[in-house]
């Protein structure tokens, strides 16, 4: 039973790594962009949620509400501000200009929030928990997991079946071709970051309720652990970032339980290091093949 116990907290602390994975391979396929500022949305989001529940006394509805909106308009406004500007630059730029926006926020939020971690242990946003047979789960592992699920899913069907997912694949095929059929590239864009940093945001409201904590470099593991995930899945796949997710998320806990917790970090980078060796497209994702 404590085996299974640790399978469902790894596919907790899995489902939120999937989460920032799918923000990351989403705007990825767009615009090949590694938006290493993405982890440290979801520390916005987490600090959001704080402030809401044990400052200000918010009702939690209005706290979730909040961190995903805010997480949301972070993303477009980085975009816009960072990114849109560097849009036509080598993509070396773009890359750089993603890791200075990291430490910018990272550096902002210990000037705003103060550089001690912020515990919410004494009012939780999600307590209680489920009993399955012998396994006992808490609450909010359960809706961490069927959360992502279910964010997958809907995610899929946006790309799939509607009519901006239609422009996201067009956009993300070639830029040039959808921009003469009429598709306005930056609103496309702009939308894929909203989105992306709406998971980020929906992410933050799981990780503190279930980790009950937000300190200002929060987002940088969690950011660079989510990459690895949609390394592994395939990046630009969607399922595939669930599965990478899972799978890290598994793993890492599987090492903690063995009793080798200083080695969760290095084992998750060594994985990365496997995957870019053996199979650089990840388990799910499609081979490349650059047009001449």
């Amino acid at each position: 039973m404590n085996f299974i116990s640790q399978i469902i907290n790894g596919l907790q602390l899995g489902s939120i790594y999937a989460l920032v994975a799918l923000g990351y391979s989403m705007v990825y396929g767009i615009i090949l962009l590694l938006n290493f500022a993405h982890g440290d949305i979801i520390m916005v989001g987490a600090y959001v949620v704080y402030y809401c529940i044990a400052s200000y006394s918010l009702p939690p509805i209005v706290a979730i509400v909040l961190a995903i909106v805010t997480a949301t308009l972070l993303g477009v406004i980085i975009e816009k501000v960072a990114y849109t500007p560097l849009r036509s630059a080598p993509r070396l730029s773009l890359l750089i200009t993603a890791i200075g926006m990291s430490f910018l926020l990272e550096n902002g939020a210990q000037l705003v929030f103060g550089s001690d971690t912020k515990t919410m242990a004494q009012a939780p946003l999600i307590s209680g928990s489920l009993s399955l047979g012998d396994v006992s789960i808490t609450k909010a592992a359960a809706i961490t997991i069927v959360v992502s699920i279910i964010s997958m899913i809907l995610l899929t069907v946006l790309v799939r079946k509607t009519k901006m997912g239609k422009a996201m694949r067009a956009v993300s095929e070639d830029m040039g071709a959808a921009q003469l059929m009429g598709i306005s590239i930056n609103r496309t864009i702009s939308f894929t970051f909203a989105v992306g940093s709406a998971l980020a945001g929906i992410g933050a409201v799981l990780h503190i309720a279930s980790y009950f904590q937000a300190s200002p470099t929060m987002g940088s593991m969690l950011g660079l652990k989510a990459f690895v995930a949609a390394v592994l899945g395939g990046i630009g796949s969607i399922p595939g970032a669930m599965v990478g997710g899972f799978l890290i998320g598994m793993v890492e806990t599987l090492v903690i339980a063995a009793g080798l917790s200083t080695w969760k970090d290095g084992v998750v980078f060594a994985i990365l290091i496997i995957v870019l060796i053996v199979k650089p497209t990840g388990i799910m994702g499609e081979s490349m093949t650059e047009k001449v």
